[in-house]
């Protein structure tokens, strides 16, 4: 069974911070059914999405409570063994991009991310198989339900494999390579999901919008053109960790200057949820949310120590204590304080709108904020100010902070509707030919070859979906019976050897040719095929046709 054979169809948003899932039943009868966004989870009713967080037993073998529930305002000790709670487990979907070790946030030492990405997403699970079988008892899940799951824009390769395989451990699909599986990236979800709105816009065919998809971690932009109510990716997607959690890191900072770093760290020890209330409903609610840049506007806010964390004066030591001794607990957060949490996680936003513009060569009719950051008057505000006089329509589009996982139903209803593609990463394959004088006498084999990176297709490159890109290559030996592919990417526009800096192997195709009569003269044409966001390789057999049934291709993670 493949994806458009199922019955209902599923999208989650696996979020940095915060996560969710839509749904919708899609009935041979309707023609635009009715999509669900879902809001009723285990502990809250109302809201679109729920923490991406995890609280574990004291072994972090067991996960037990998730979303709010991990995070909840309780004492951080446990009543029962009169012990200190474990930390709850956060930001661990981090662990997927290519941040440096020192940038990663917390994670103890007995707990894989992966393991982390898998326990959440089993919860995910759960409670998407208790929604859809309430709603339709007769549902075989995960069988006759299809998978929609979104990844940022400028993750790693590796990011839909280690996705995949996290989604089959934690029962979403049945097979680790089932079909019922299709990714799409966050910010073409959100631009799907706008979609639906251009015409309120004025967009019509031939026109380009951009949407910048803001939220808790990352931020990713695409830009796309309008044709027949179909997308296609006109500029190469961009992103950057710059979402509205580096706000709540910069208001922490802030904190720690004022009652010192060291007191600040022993409350994320021994009460971390007083951090979380901290931040959830004192800076969030009446600081981060309302901020909108205008100084005629802002309330200086007064944060009372012994109301949102208690715990926290008594580690206060030496001349930061005396300070808020004299001033009675009581910190006041002044407008430069804020602006100054804001500005570099804005001005990095607008530098990739800027880049995207110019890469458009400014040919943008509309520019679409989504996410839950989108939402931020003071980034609106500042989008509008510095490209307002560049492009005609500057908003954010009703419900969205749905909008990544709503576009992915969209997606996931009709595939067909994003035409075409611009590529992130050039691809080659490992080739081996003779040495010749001149090569680097360090890369010679003992049996006088050399092996080199081949292009297949490079980078920022517009591709159709589902488009093969053919290389033909031929034995190295003439009784050779098997053959090894060895699928390369890079970011650079070439690459001479396949251990460059900067070039990763993505996997490997192995193939059986048992046939070895005409020894060297056995064309074999290699087939990379773009086939929405997971790759897929094949080789045939060019002086018969056939496809090597014992093709395998496997990715390297």
């Amino acid at each position: 069974m493949s994806l458009r054979d199922t019955r209902i169809l599923v999208a989650i948003d696996f979020g940095t911070t915060f996560s969710g899932f839509a749904y919708v039943h899609k009935g041979d009868s309707k023609k635009n059914p009715d999509i669900v966004t879902n809001d009723i989870w285990p502990d809250s009713v109302g809201d679109y999405k729920t923490p991406t967080a995890l609280l574990y037993n004291k072994t972090y073998t067991q996960v037990k409570s998730w979303g709010t529930l991990a995070l909840e305002d309780e004492s951080d000790y446990d009543y029962e063994s009169d012990e200190l709670r474990p930390r709850p487990v956060e930001l661990f979907k981090l662990y997927i991009s290519d941040l440096e070790d020192y940038q990663k946030p917390w994670l103890p030492s007995e707990l894989k991310y992966t393991k982390a990405i898998e326990d959440y997403l089993t919860q995910m699970q759960r409670c998407i198989k208790d929604t859809i079988t309430r709603r339709w008892p007769d549902i075989e899940f995960p069988s006759q339900v299809g998978l929609m799951l979104t990844i940022p824009a400028e993750w790693p390769h590796h990011t839909t494999a280690i996705m995949r395989n996290c989604a089959y451990k934690a029962g979403l699909i049945k097979t680790k390579d089932s079909t019922n599986l299709e990714f799409t990236t966050e910010p073409e979800a959100a631009a799907l999901y706008c979609l639906g709105v251009v015409g309120e816009h004025g967009l019509r065919p031939g026109d380009t919008f951009l949407v910048a998809d803001c939220g808790g971690g990352t931020v990713d932009i695409t830009t796309q053109l309008l044709q027949d109510n179909k997308l296609s990716e006109i500029t190469e997607r961009v992103g950057d960790l710059c979402g509205s959690t580096f706000i709540d890191k910069e208001f922490l900072r802030w904190l720690g200057r004022k009652v010192g770093f060291q007191a600040l760290e022993k409350l994320k020890t021994y009460s971390y949820g007083q951090i979380q209330h901290l931040v959830q409903n004192f800076f969030c609610p009446l600081i981060k949310f309302k901020f909108n840049g205008k100084v005629e506007d802002f309330r200086q806010a007064r944060l009372n120590l012994y109301k949102y964390c208690d715990n926290l004066p008594q580690y206060i030591t030496g001349e930061h204590r005396q300070k808020m001794e004299m001033d009675n607990w009581t910190l006041k957060l002044d407008f430069i304080s804020v602006k100054e949490m804001f500005d570099p996680v804005v001005n990095r936003i607008l530098e990739l709108i800027e880049s995207q513009l110019i890469e458009a060569n400014e040919r943008c009719s509309a520019l679409f904020l989504v996410g839950g950051f989108g939402e931020s008057p003071y980034l609106l505000r500042r989008v509008r100010e510095t490209f307002g006089s560049r492009v005609p329509s500057i908003s954010v589009p009703i419900n969205s902070k749905a909008a990544v996982v709503r576009g992915a139903i969209v997606y996931g209803l009709n595939i067909d509707v994003v035409k075409k593609r611009v590529l992130k990463w050039t691809y080659g394959i490992q080739v081996c030919r003779d040495w010749v004088a001149g090569d680097d006498e360090d890369r010679r084999t003992p049996d006088g070859k050399i092996f080199q990176f081949r292009r297949i297709v490079q980078r920022r490159t517009q591709v159709e979906v589902n488009k093969p890109f053919p290389e033909t290559c031929y034995p190295v030996k003439p009784n050779q019976t098997s053959a090894l592919f060895k699928i390369y990417y890079t970011t650079k526009d070439n690459a001479i050897y396949c251990n460059d800096p900067g070039v990763k192997l993505l996997g490997t195709l192995r193939i059986i040719m048992p046939d070895t009569k005409d020894g060297l003269n056995r064309p074999i044409e290699f087939f990379l095929t773009f086939a929405r966001l997971e790759i897929k390789a094949t080789a045939i057999n060019k002086r018969n046709g056939k496809v090597y049934n014992e093709t395998r291709f496997e990715l390297d993670i």
